[in-house]
């Protein structure tokens, strides 16, 4: 496990470089986590990994990849369930006693950004789906990449990961760098009426699961 607050630089053999820059115990109402703060070294961009118990050469280590979404995980927008989705995950973590989760930045809108994002949002509003919505304003339907995620478990020394997670493109994501996935993990999330259609388009244009609770 890191512990040192400024390491070298690391290479990552199948994506971007990263590197630790600070480490410290976070309190949670989940339970207590050890905090890491990774760069990517190109770009410069920060993420967090939330780490209980012990990962270090572990298999199966139950794994979240958590794309930032300001407005749901802060604001506890109903547009869509990512709020949920980062509370059950550190729930599910906390009742295991170990798990990590990796907090994304640069990852809102599915990589567009907060004000394209919100400029998104006003197009569905006029009906256009969310996939509709990003096309329309000449942007990626989804631009998120996960190969700096494989390089911090990598530094953490996870060997296998059960993964936490409806989109299969982190699946294929961390199988295709080397992070292997035993075991999908539902995220049980009842739909609401203000973001159906939001999941429902994840399902169809995506290949997202959906397992809500009964």
């Amino acid at each position: 496990m890191p512990t040192s607050h400024t390491p070298p630089p690391v290479d990552c053999p199948d994506g971007e470089c990263v590197v630790l820059d600070a480490t410290a115990t976070l309190p949670t109402r989940y339970g207590t986590f050890r905090s890491y703060v990774f760069r990517v070294k190109d770009s410069g961009e920060e993420h967090l990994a939330l780490v209980m118990g012990d990962v270090e050469n572990q298999q199966s280590v139950l794994t979240r990849l958590h794309s930032e979404c300001l407005t749901g995980d802060v604001l506890g927008s109903y547009r869509c369930d990512c709020g949920e989705q980062l509370d059950l995950a550190l729930r599910y973590i906390a009742a295991e006693g170990r798990g990590v989760l990796l907090y994304l930045r640069g990852h809102e809108g599915r990589g567009i950004g907060l004000s394209n994002k919100i400029r998104a949002y006003a197009l569905q509003e006029q009906g256009r789906d969310t996939v509709e919505a990003n096309l329309d304003l000449g942007l990626p339907d989804d631009s998120r990449e996960y190969d700096s995620a494989a390089g911090i478990l990598r530094l953490l020394k996870v060997t296998s990961v059960r993964l936490m997670s409806n989109n299969p493109k982190k699946f294929d994501s961390l199988s295709a760098h080397g992070i292997p996935v035993c075991e999908r993990v539902a995220l049980a999330i009842p739909m609401r009426e203000e973001n159906e259609r939001y999941i429902r388009t994840k399902q169809a244009k995506f290949g997202h699961y959906f397992d809500e609770n009964e």
